[in-house]
């Protein structure tokens, strides 16, 4: 059976960058095609119709061809531009640590329907500067076990024994908690507080409608951060470059903040 030589499908610039004279390549994120990537022949042209269609972070439909080495952008129309990602330097920055941790733990063309909703939801959220740290914890979690990662956060990892309400250990490379007795064993294991666990089990859990009635400190999120970040980066095997931009951001507001 022939392949269709043209398709239809929406999607979320999540990498863009200059190619050749006038085009764009992207690097799309599709709910029905997963990570792919293509032309926008044309589209640094301010006379192209596809100009304001394929900016990053933008949800938009996509007329494609198919091409030889790389599929066209034929057409492009704006689904959603969240606009203010790109008018706020935080905003932007926790939006392409969204995208980058997307890059790093999908495949090109492996659709997966619920990721593509987490990361609008995200784009959503972090558009309307909703609780950013808290969105990015949760995000963190739910990309986790949804890509087959997903931290054990009810029994300790070595010895099984449930996990009570008390300070506890994380292990990144054994990818969940252990108890106070195992912990020690582990030389980098880490310590969690109580509350730190219980946030974060409500986080994986529970959807955002619910979790984003929370209202935490700060103290506790960034706890939960630094566990996710040894996890993250242990899977991964190496750094996220948005993370070191978001922390000098997050240092200078500091400093500013004392002056």
């Amino acid at each position: 059976m022939p392949r269709d030589r043209t398709y239809r499908t929406e999607a979320v610039v999540i990498r863009r960058s200059d190619f050749g004279e006038a085009d764009r390549l992207l690097t799309l994120f599709s709910p029905d095609r997963g990570k792919m990537r293509a032309i926008a022949k044309g589209a640094r042209k301010p006379q192209s119709r596809k100009t304001g269609h394929v900016e990053l972070f933008m949800r938009s439909k996509f007329l494609l061809a198919v091409g030889r080495d790389l599929d066209i952008v034929t057409q492009a129309e704006t689904v959603e531009t969240y606009a203010s990602l790109r008018e706020s330097l935080v905003r932007a920055t926790y939006a392409n640590y969204a995208v980058e941790l997307l890059d790093r733990f999908t495949v090109d063309e492996d659709p997966h329907r619920d990721i593509y909703e987490l990361l609008t939801l995200a784009l959503e959220t972090l558009a309307a500067a909703d609780q950013p740290l808290l969105l990015a914890r949760f995000y963190e979690l739910r990309l986790l076990s949804l890509t087959g990662f997903q931290p054990r956060l009810f029994n300790c990892v070595a010895c099984g024994e449930a996990i009570i309400e008390q300070d506890q250990f994380f292990s990144p490379d054994l990818g969940g908690l252990l108890c106070p007795a195992c912990g020690p064993t582990d030389p980098r294991a880490m310590p969690i507080s109580a509350v730190a666990v219980k946030v974060m089990r409500y986080l994986q859990t529970r959807p955002w409608a619910t979790v984003s009635q929370l209202r935490l400190p700060p103290a506790v999120l960034h706890e939960i951060e630094r566990v996710l970040y040894d996890y993250l980066t242990h899977i991964l095997e190496r750094e996220l470059k948005s993370v070191d931009f978001l922390h000098r951001l997050r240092r200078e507001a500091e400093l500013l903040a004392e002056e």
